[in-house]
Formats: C-alpha cells, sequence, structure tokens
C-alpha cells in the first residue's frame, strides 16, 4: 500500500530516476569482447531476440485535448496502459490490459475493457467512464461518474463528488475480454466502496440514480472516428455484466437464492434466469461466482447439503439474489419449468430464504476477502 499514499511529486522523480542508464567504461569493454573462440562467429540468436520491439507510444495517451481516441480490440492484448494529461476527450480502450493508470486528466469521456489489475485515478476531474477490473482507486479526485465492474472493494481516497453505477456495456469481442483478463461477469461488488479519507457529515461518494443510463454520461464513438466498425451498445438488457441494484434500499423484505452449478451452460442459465425473473418484475440484487468445499456446502446450504457435495466438486457455483414479494415461489416454478434438467439450488420457503441469501453471499464474500 506504500505507492498508494505516496505523493505525485514523489512518483514522478522516482519514474526520471529509473530511466537514467548508467554504463561503465567496464560495461562497455566487456560489450566489445567476442564470446567464444571463433571471432568471426555470428552472435546466437534467441527466441526473444527476434520478438518485434514493443513501442511506448503504442501503450501511452499523452496531452490530448478535443479528440476521440483509443485502441481498438486485439490492440493491446493483456498489455499495461496508461492516460495522461488529457482533456475534453473520448477515449475508447476496447481490449483487455494488464493494468491502466490515468492522471492528471479533465472533462473526458473514458470506456475501458477488462482490466486483469488495478485502474489507478489520480488527480483526474470531471471524468466519466465505463470500468471493468480487479481493483478500483482513485485518488484525489474531484467529480467522476463511474459505471462500474470490480471483482473487489473499489478504493477512494482524497477524493470528492465521486457517484457510482452499475456497469453497463456491450462489443462483441467484451466476453472474450472478461475471460482473458480473468474477469467473472457475476464478481461485482460496484456499490460496496470504501473510502479511506472519510469526512465526518460529508460524503464523498453516492450512488447514481437507478434509472441512470450510460449513453447519457458517455456517447457513443463518433461515426467518423476509427471507432465506427465496433458494434457497441449501452443497453442495459445487452450488457455483459448483468445488471445488479447493489446497495439500494431493497423494494422488498423477500429474497430468494438461487444458486447454478458448474457447467457449459452456467452462464447462459444464469442470463435465462436473469430474463424470465425480471419480465416478472422481480429485481436482482446482486450475484456470485465462487469455488466452494463440501465444508463450505454444509455450512451454507444446511439440510440440503449432501445432494450438493458432487455438484460442488465440479467447479464453481454461481448464485443470484432475486427480490420481489412471491420471489421464492416464482423461482420455484421458473427452476422446475425451465430449468428442469439442471441441478440447481432454490430456496424453499420465504421463511427461510433470508437465512440461505445470507448465509451464501457473507461465505462469499468472506472467500473473496471482502
Amino acid at each position: 500500500m506504500g505507492c498508494f499514499f505516496s505523493k505525485k511529486s514523489k512518483r514522478k522523480s522516482a519514474e526520471k530516476e529509473n530511466l537514467t542508464p548508467t554504463t561503465t567504461s567496464a560495461d562497455a569493454a566487456c560489450n566489445s569482447v567476442p564470446l567464444g573462440n571463433n571471432t568471426d562467429e555470428a552472435p546466437k540468436q534467441y527466441s526473444w531476440d527476434k520478438r518485434e520491439k514493443a513501442d511506448p507510444k503504442d501503450y501511452t495517451l499523452t496531452g490530448l485535448k478535443d479528440v476521440t481516441v483509443g485502441r481498438l480490440p486485439g490492440t493491446l492484448n493483456g498489455k499495461p496502459f496508461v492516460i495522461q494529461d488529457c482533456e475534453n476527450c473520448n477515449i475508447f480502450v476496447l481490449d483487455h490490459s494488464a493494468t491502466i493508470n490515468i492522471d492528471d486528466c479533465v472533462n473526458c469521456r473514458i470506456v475501458f475493457g477488462p482490466v486483469k489489475g488495478s485502474v489507478f485515478f489520480r488527480d483526474c476531474k470531471d471524468i466519466k467512464c465505463v470500468v471493468a477490473c480487479q481493483q478500483f482507486r482513485a485518488r484525489d479526485c474531484k467529480k467522476m461518474e463511474v459505471f462500474l465492474c470490480c471483482a473487489t472493494q473499489p478504493i477512494i481516497e482524497s477524493s470528492t463528488g465521486m457517484k457510482f453505477g452499475c456497469f453497463q456495456y456491450y462489443y462483441p469481442e467484451l466476453a472474450f475480454h472478461f475471460k482473458d483478463a480473468g474477469l467473472s461477469i457475476f464478481n461485482n461488488n460496484w456499490s460496496n466502496i470504501h473510502d479511506f479519507t472519510p469526512v465526518s457529515g460529508e460524503n464523498n461518494w453516492s450512488l447514481l440514480p437507478e434509472d441512470a443510463q450510460v449513453a447519457d454520461f458517455v456517447p457513443a464513438p463518433d461515426p467518423e472516428s476509427d471507432f465506427k466498425s465496433v458494434r457497441i451498445s449501452t443497453e442495459a438488457t445487452r450488457s455483459i455484466v448483468p445488471l445488479t441494484k447493489g446497495g439500494r434500499r431493497k423494494d422488498s423484505e423477500e429474497s430468494c437464492l438461487f444458486v447454478f452449478f458448474a457447467g457449459d451452460y452456467t452462464t447462459a442459465n444464469a442470463r435465462k434466469l436473469i430474463d424470465e425473473a425480471t419480465s416478472k418484475g422481480f429485481v436482482l440484487i446482486q450475484t456470485k461466482e465462487v469455488s466452494m468445499k463440501p465444508e463450505d456446502a454444509r455450512r451454507v446450504f444446511q439440510n440440503s447439503a449432501d445432494e450438493l457435495v458432487e455438484w460442488i466438486n465440479k467447479g464453481p457455483v454461481t448464485a443470484l439474489e432475486l427480490n420481489g414479494d412471491g420471489a421464492v415461489e416464482a423461482c420455484k416454478t421458473i427452476a422446475s419449468e425451465v430449468f428442469s434438467g439442471t441441478k440447481v439450488f432454490v430456496s424453499d420457503n420465504k421463511n427461510t430464504s433470508t437465512r440461505d441469501v445470507d448465509s451464501f453471499f457473507n461465505f462469499a464474500d468472506m472467500q473473496m476477502g471482502l
């Protein structure tokens, strides 16, 4: 965490120091001496010598103003990326990456494809963005509106006017980019914000309105830009990540736990359930994908555990909390009519369903260190 709290001036001076190469006369002498007995022998070629050298400019956006820029699918392929000193830009990074740092940017609209590690905003102001990542951090930032998918607890520090909503985005390669980045579309803690520097009597962050639409904050790329060929959608119904209510107040006291076990069609089945339930007026509160052990099953599923152990051993389970009056009976009906050939767990009655939900998601949060 030391780097997280370091000051900007120290960071930049350290970077300058690291970029200054030193070569001694001894180094030069060693480099001039041919290896082996045959001085006419061509130097040996290794596989890494033949690799195309990366140009740092391909992984950096610096000092731009009033333009639409970014990277198309297949151009980053898991590399780190840096954005700095940009003003009034539309930035679309439609690929998976290792990490992304954003420094000293003002009045920009930004979209990031899945990031395997951290997305770190520093000293930014008036930013509207769509982000999917393992870690989200913001330090010394003002007025950001973030549509977020984050596998861990998002963190802000010394920042004000921060607003968060659930990730809503689609482009054809996005599902593959989530997989390449090692992220699950079901593990999204977008509303569970940790503020390192809370101020008594003030709120440094809040949630966006429930009906907030990405298109109202981050418009689609200009039809004349390089991104016109990418089929982008900001409709919630097409989003790769399920739209969840998150930490907002629930409309009903009745929730139901619905669990799918590992299989070839788990993701498709979960999407089908969401469509079926939401079309009947029920609300998706939260989702989680997590691995379990037999002893975990006994603690979470209690009386149903024994019949589920063999299914738990097949791989991670995917759980959904659906909320609304009559949710339990509706989910049981959907399970029998739509998923009759699929092994699932559904809360048995509304008197125990709250315990089911709390037991599973408390376990999942502990497993994920939340």
